[in-house]
Formats: structure tokens, C-alpha cells, sequence
């Protein structure tokens, strides 16, 4: 019998607590806190990869997904902007560019900004890459 009433209290324990924490919005990932649902930008498939050797005036690129558009997407090498192409693929944009050909014998940080349609879901993002002579 005391077995039983055991296992009573702590199922009844069990169902309180399922109940307090869908009323907070607490169950899963992140939760319903009243706002905008956030899809956060995001930087894939980048090449050449992080770290790679390449020579200046290589060729980079990457995927950029939940952007708020090709208007909202940055590329920065050393703090000074660069010249990229974006094509729509539908469910990313595949972003291209080039290093500038004056950067040699360095490690360069391909910095990338993207903007979503909810600003606390934008996205800094980049990798590094060995630049030879």
C-alpha cells in the first residue's frame, strides 16, 4: 500500500510539473515567449575550407540561408567590404566572391553579416584562410 501511494504522488508530481512548464512556454527548443518566431541566418558549404592554403585573388564561397534577402548579406575581408554575387537557389543563396589580389603571406578572416527578417536572429559568421604569395 505504501508503494502505491508513492507512485500516486509522484505521478501526480510528474503531471504538475508538464503543466507548469507548457504554461511558461518552457517545453522544447526556445519555447513561445509571445514575439516573432526566430529562424536563424545561417553560413554553410563554405570553400575553401577553414584554414585552407590558397593564393591571392582565390576564389571563395558559401551558402547563406534565413537571410532577409541578397541586400542583407555582407562579406568583409580585413574590414573593408567585398564584391560578391548572390543567386537565389530557392532555399539559400549561394554567395561568391573573390579575395583581393593585393592580400599575400597573411591569414585572412572572411567575415560575414547576415541580416534575417527578426533582428535577434541575424548571424555574424566566417572562417579563416592562409593567403600565400
Amino acid at each position: 500500500m505504501k508503494t502505491f501511494t508513492t507512485l500516486a504522488a509522484l505521478f501526480a508530481l510528474s503531471l504538475s510539473n508538464s503543466a507548469w512548464a507548457q504554461s511558461t512556454g518552457h517545453i522544447g527548443h526556445g519555447g513561445s515567449g509571445g514575439g516573432d518566431a526566430c529562424i536563424r541566418a545561417k553560413v554553410s558549404r563554405i570553400k575553401p575550407e577553414h584554414l585552407s592554403t590558397v593564393a591571392p585573388g582565390s576564389e571563395f564561397s558559401f551558402a547563406a540561408s534565413g537571410s532577409n534577402g541578397p541586400g542583407h548579406i555582407h562579406v568583409n575581408i580585413k574590414q573593408q567590404p567585398i564584391p560578391v554575387t548572390i543567386e537565389d537557389k530557392e532555399t539559400f543563396y549561394l554567395v561568391k566572391g573573390k579575395l583581393p589580389e593585393d592580400i599575400k603571406n597573411t591569414t585572412v578572416r572572411i567575415s560575414v553579416n547576415l541580416k534575417s527578417k527578426v533582428g535577434k536572429c541575424d548571424a555574424e559568421d566566417g572562417w579563416l584562410l592562409k593567403v600565400t604569395e
